[in-house]
């Protein structure tokens, strides 16, 4: 979700008069989901290289993500949203991790949208997070090498669980992922916008649907079609 800075300081704004602007494209975004049928949405909230930016751009972050979690709390529940996380959620302030805890058991038992966000993520940490999980079992001579595939490793990921994404969407045209699922995005179409996040629409997340549908999937294999997790 990139743009929110440039955003804001193309109308003279501070940086997180950006980010709350980008908070109501994700609202668009999800509504979008619920209407054409995706089932998983994963959005890349803070990364764990985000910490280095100033410590009052952090701190608000922060506040912004407790006040999306108050607010929709009731509206996730409501709309068969559930709410999940990945990354090192330890790292953040304790108030977000308690109501991010909450939220998630309060929508722990819907199905119609799963919607994750990555916080204090970074996709290189979490593989080698799954080897370390891995070579732990292996030391303690509970894990044999030929019982080392992509479905182990899958499984000591933080996604474990949950679909490869489909489709990638990167705004402000950016052209690269960012240490953004490096493993689960093997196969992953891209989409590429040059709109700055808070200026995403819900027609904007359409076109990227119909773009990836229009797509032929072969897997290094056979021609599939195409539905979309984002």
């Amino acid at each position: 979700m990139d743009g929110n800075g440039r955003w804001a300081q193309q109308r003279g704004l501070p940086r997180l008069a950006g980010h709350e602007a980008g908070s109501r494209s994700i609202e668009r975004c999800v509504q979008a989901c619920l209407d054409t049928g995706v089932e998983f949405l994963t959005l890349y909230a803070f990364s764990s290289e985000n910490w280095k930016r100033p410590a009052a751009e952090v701190s608000g972050l922060m506040l912004l993500l407790e006040k999306f979690l108050n607010q929709k709390r009731d509206e996730m529940v409501r709309e068969g949203i559930r709410l999940r996380h990945i990354g090192r959620i330890q790292e953040l302030p304790p108030p977000c991790q308690r109501k991010l805890r909450e939220v998630m058991d309060a929508t722990a038992q819907n199905s119609r949208l799963t919607l994750v966000l990555a916080l204090s993520y970074s996709g290189r940490t979490e593989i080698v997070d799954a080897v370390k999980s891995i070579a732990r079992d292996a030391a303690a001579g509970n894990l044999a090498e030929d019982a080392i595939t992509p479905e182990l490793i899958d499984s000591r990921l933080n996604t474990a669980g949950m679909p490869d994404p489909d489709l990638l969407i990167r705004t402000s045209g950016e052209m690269r992922i960012s240490n953004f699922l490096l493993w689960q995005l093997s196969y992953t179409e891209i989409h590429v916008t040059k709109k700055f996040w808070p200026d995403f629409q819900k027609e904007d997340f359409l076109a990227a649907l119909a773009d990836f549908q229009s797509r032929s999937r072969r897997y290094g294999g056979v021609e599939t079609q195409t539905e979309a997790n984002a």
